[in-house]
């Protein structure tokens, strides 16, 4: 079976086959500013070197949605309906925003009863005819984007559906996020988290759609999926609903990508590109979770992000002071052009890895100040080294995977690592990662132990993240629980647990 993985990253695209489990061809081609053409020229490149007979999936990770938040730009106005009356009104829908994504997303708010207890009973009865009068007013105004949010609706999510059926009715073309499907407890950060997925599904459309037209162009017939943010994929259609699902598909790509390659299931994972490093842990192969909400673009979200580091260190890092210091600013995908071992003006994190003779992917090696070589390359290494360490949860030395092009700007004498892996295919972790990524289910809720034991929640739980894998495009056959975990929430009136269950399969 042949799969292509392709990883759009800020300064190159890279694009793997996979033969079963074995590379057999791979590129990296410049990213472009449409991000479709750099991927249509990577698989004009890959096919070049060996044209499969058939190819079973194409699975892309793309920043394209993430970066839209983060630079304020192709957002569409939402109307934000939040069901919470009587009360849940003394903080309206993006309120800590940064100015610009507000102004972009608009000033649409309405609140309507609904929304529930933490043991599921209804804080008020849901009014159909109060959401119609509210979607009448959504209409008059153009929108339609809708994103619907019910409080505690991770326990009970019969109202946001209720609801969003309600709008549906008298909202011309409209396109409903619900937050009990995007992200978990915690009202004001589900709902920003859900706003965001409204504001770009659009985009995510016009996007998804070119990656459509540019297989056609070569006509390649094969399933298309997108990556996640926890290291598995969705189907292009799921993902046309969930853009906000793949804002960290990129380190999570490398981490998995990562854990194939070097067979180790846990430890650290460095990957260094050519504008940023990326550091995780990996925990039985996936990467671990960030337990607390995390911000996208300056917005709080809590759906689910890996743990994630990123430092301003890649192969296209200016050096400046004398090699004193690296970064952040980079020359990017212009490294071809301006770094000084391709005849340009700048010094480059990459002109410094080829003095010291770990690379020679450049026509020339440049003549430079071997003090400032030293003192980069010490910086260089002491960023990688407290970035490891500052991503280590327990004391003692870890596994190190190095990965990504750029990681040739360090040696393997790197210190707090009890072993250092460079895995063959390194410089294409990424695409290997999306190449390899299965499909998953997740459920994310609180159970009240009243009405039934732990094990039935549990058992409840797993059922559900099952049904979800398949749903979203897994062979049921292949399905099976990777993560389990239950919580017990002291601070609620009653026997409450929060419980976390995540499955995965084959695509």
């Amino acid at each position: 079976m042949m799969r292509i993985g392709i990883d759009v990253g800020g300064t190159n695209t890279d694009a793997v086959l996979l033969d079963g489990g074995r590379v057999v061809a791979k590129c990296k081609t410049p990213t472009t500013a449409d991000v479709s053409t750099g991927i249509t020229r990577a698989l004009e490149t890959l096919l070049k070197q060996q044209r499969p007979v058939d190819i079973r999936a194409i699975m892309i990770g793309t920043t394209h949605f993430v970066n839209a938040v983060i630079e304020q730009r192709d957002l569409a106005e939402v109307a934000a309906v939040r069901l919470c009356l009587p009360a849940g009104e003394a903080v309206p829908p993006r309120t800590d925003w940064p100015s610009g994504v507000r102004q972009l997303t608009g000033p649409h708010t309405f609140f309507a009863h609904g929304g529930r207890e933490f043991d599921g009973r209804p804080l008020s009865p849901l009014d159909p005819q109060e959401l119609r009068q509210i979607g009448q007013e959504i209409a008059r105004r153009g929108l339609r984007q809708i994103a619907v949010t019910g409080i505690f609706s991770t326990l009970q999510a019969e109202d946001e559906r209720r609801a969003g059926r309600a709008l549906s009715e008298v909202v011309p073309g409209a396109q409903i996020s619900l937050s009990h499907q995007i992200g978990r407890t915690g009202l004001l950060e589900r709902e920003n988290a859900t706003l965001l997925n409204a504001s770009l599904r659009p985009l995510a459309e016009q996007t998804i759609s070119a990656f459509e037209r540019a297989l056609e162009q070569l006509n390649l017939k094969s399933a298309l999926y997108l990556t996640q943010n926890d290291g598995t994929i969705m189907r292009a259609a799921f993902a046309r609903e969930f853009p906000v699902l793949t804002f960290a598909s990129g380190p999570t790509n490398s981490m998995r990508g990562a854990a194939y390659l070097s067979g180790l299931k846990d430890g650290i994972v460095v990957d260094i590109g050519g504008t940023t490093t990326d550091v995780g842990a990996l925990i039985n192969g996936f990467p671990r979770e960030a337990s607390v909400a995390v911000r996208v673009g300056g917005v709080r979200t809590n759906f689910r992000m890996p743990d994630v580091l990123s430092i301003g260190l890649g192969g296209g890092s200016l050096v400046t002071a004398g090699g004193a210091k690296i970064g952040p600013l980079s020359v990017g995908h212009r490294l071809t052009q301006e770094a000084l071992s391709f005849g340009g003006p700048v010094l480059t994190a990459s002109d410094i890895a080829i003095a010291r003779g770990f690379a020679n992917f450049a026509p020339q090696r440049p003549q430079l100040d071997p003090e400032t070589v030293t003192r980069a390359s010490e910086a260089i290494k002491k960023m990688v080294e407290e970035a490891i360490d500052r991503m280590k949860i327990a004391r003692g030395a870890v596994p190190v995977i190095l990965v990504g092009g750029g990681s040739v700007l360090v040696d393997d004498q790197i210190q707090g690592a009890a072993a250092v892996y460079r895995p063959a295919h390194f410089e294409a972790a990424n695409a290997v990662g999306a190449a390899i990524a299965q499909i998953s289910g997740e459920v994310d809720r609180v159970y009240e132990l009243t009405s039934l034991d732990r094990t039935a929640a549990l058992a409840d739980a797993k059922r559900q993240a099952i049904e979800r894998a398949v749903a979203a495009g897994a062979q049921p056959e292949t399905v099976e629980i990777v993560d389990v975990f239950d919580v017990p929430l002291a601070y609620l009136p009653s026997q409450a647990t929060r419980v976390h269950v995540k499955a995965v399969g084959d695509a």
